[in-house]
């Protein structure tokens, strides 16, 4: 299928905004008027599922087509190793490439900007020269020396008390402005012999939330973000309540960080447009994962799969799809193939096909825009998630759907240890059938989810009658959940086997940093990445 040309790819991510906080997807409250305006031009997709609900692995799946346990970044090994990326693959064809964000996870020492001419990160704590060199070769150091359990627990428990000191004034935090500046002046300045490729990573949504005053007036009006508990571990720890009152004013906060993003985004747009550039530029917009704000007696996006984090907001303007809404599945790690397929790039021409990290080839049934999408019987060299649709039981009498996205959630181990440290300081021992010890992989179709889990029991939803997940149901009882536990098996067998056993942390991983040498540590130090 011939596809109507398009010069450019803009690329955003709403770093942790879940879709029912969005007026496109029905929210009530004004915090996306540009995302409503955007929404009149782009499909509004209702059944996009991420590969992971946290950052690293969306991501590297986002770069690579690949799922979590195929590029294998996770926390243990926070590498995209051994994977040529997206934005390589455009960089090799011509394409002006860039990267901006002030996400930590998003920087060169994760391999995330990998094929990406141009680079910056807005998360002040970690300079953009260090990122590539020194601090760089220390991650790397100390990563090949162990499992980097406590080097990437401080990381993001730094990370994070910066990003609160930061966030101390009158929304002074927000690097926002500062990445749709810089997107601004790579468009202009860009000379690429066919255009640009430019990826956005905006972080305001993300715990802890201190909005600029503005949208907190109009948003949470009385709420002061020092009084709210801003830290999810003492919450899921049992260290410190949370009351409904106390809910509704975070979740308050969440939507002045949130209509904070769409007026910054809507600047962007608003310039592309007065700009003449707004035709012939591919738009994609998403959630990497979304947040649990007291649902199911979850604070943040960790040890758990509901929908609240996983079923994220996607909106596509090109060409050739209708400014519609559509309800049919959609995996995140499609959008490789649907931006490859916008622009004509073929990965194997553009950077060959020899190596271990050969680029995973445009498939015409991951591409929103092909005719072909998910008629997975056509896929050349079927990967996990198409070969367990692909070998299932499409004749099961009470299953009205056969399409599933898969989603996988490695032992998390960064937060587990500071949810440790909450607890401990606390005086409460976790039991070992903590949901927080658990890995857990789940199946979801439009109609049904299944998780499953290593330390606690198995989870299944009839999610067409119950899309809040509120009601268990086993595969005994219904079928349609019994034909989502069995694609999921399918998946399981297709990456290595199912995590059924649970998983034990190496109490000497802890020690990694013990290990590194002495100017390695101090460096680390004076970056705030040790205490």
């Amino acid at each position: 299928m011939d596809h109507t040309p398009q010069s450019n790819v803009l690329f955003v991510v709403l770093d942790t905004v879940r879709k029912d906080h969005l007026e496109p997807y029905g929210y009530e409250r004004p915090t996306t008027p540009a995302l409503s305006r955007f929404a009149e031009e782009a499909t509004v997709f209702g059944s996009a599922v991420a590969p992971a609900p946290w950052t690293l692995p969306v991501h590297a799946s986002l770069f690579t087509g690949l799922y979590p346990s195929e590029h294998g970044a996770d926390q243990g090994s926070p590498y995209l190793d051994d994977a040529t990326t997206l934005a390589s693959s455009l960089s090799a064809a011509g394409y002006d490439t860039a990267c901006y964000s002030s996400n930590a996870w998003i920087t060169p020492y994760t391999s995330l900007t990998d094929g990406f001419d141009r680079q910056d990160s807005f998360f002040e704590v970690l300079p953009g020269d260090v990122l590539s060199g020194p601090l760089a070769s220390a991650w790397q150091a100390v990563n090949d020396n162990a499992y980097l359990r406590e080097l990437a627990s401080s990381i993001v428990h730094i990370g994070a008390k910066a990003h609160a000191k930061l966030a101390s004034g009158e929304g002074a935090d927000s690097k926002t402005p500062s990445v749709i500046d810089r997107t601004k002046s790579f468009i202009d300045e860009s000379d690429g012999d066919e255009g640009w490729f430019g990826f956005i990573n905006l972080m305001d949504a993300h715990l802890p939330y201190y909005p600029p005053a503005e949208y907190r007036e109009e948003f949470a009006p009385g709420v002061d973000p020092s009084e709210v508990c801003q830290n999810s571990k003492e919450y899921n720890a049992g260290a410190r309540d949370i009351d409904d009152d106390e809910f509704s004013d975070i979740r308050g906060l969440y939507d002045a960080e949130i209509a904070h993003m769409d007026a910054e985004l809507g600047r962007l747009f608003d310039w592309l447009r007065e700009t003449d550039q707004w035709d012939d530029t591919t738009v994609v917009v998403c959630a990497d994962h979304g947040e649990l704000h007291g649902e199911h007696d979850l604070y943040g996006h960790e040890f758990a799969l509901y929908d609240q984090l996983i079923n994220v907001p996607l909106l596509v303007k090109h060409p050739d799809l209708d400014a519609d809404r559509r309800d049919d599945l959609v995996e995140l790690l499609d959008l490789y193939h649907t931006i490859l397929d916008a622009v004509g790039v073929d990965p194997a021409a553009a950077v060959g096909t020899t190596g271990d990290d050969a680029p995973v080839p445009r498939d015409p049934t991951r591409s929103l825009l092909s005719g072909e999408y998910r008629a997975f019987e056509g896929a050349s060299e079927p990967d996990p998630g198409q070969r367990a649709v692909l070998e299932g039981d499409t004749a099961s009498a009470d299953t009205s759907s056969h399409d599933y996205a898969f989603v996988e959630y490695a032992q998390p181990v960064i937060e587990l240890h500071h949810l440790e440290e909450k607890a401990s300081e606390a005086g409460i021992e976790l039991p070992d059938d903590h949901r927080a010890y658990s890995r857990l992989r789940a199946a979801r179709s439009t109609d049904a989810k299944y998780v499953r889990a290593d330390r606690i029991p198995d989870e299944g939803y009839r999610l067409d009658e119950d899309p809040a997940e509120e009601s268990p149901v086993g595969p005994d009882d219904d079928e349609v959940v019994a034909a989502t536990e069995r694609a999921l098996a399918r998946f399981e067998d297709a990456v290595g086997g199912a995590w059924d056993d649970p998983s034990e942390a190496d109490p000497d991983e802890a020690d990694a940093l013990a290990e590194a040498d002495e100017e390695t540590q101090k460096r680390l130090r004076e970056l705030g990445y040790l205490e």
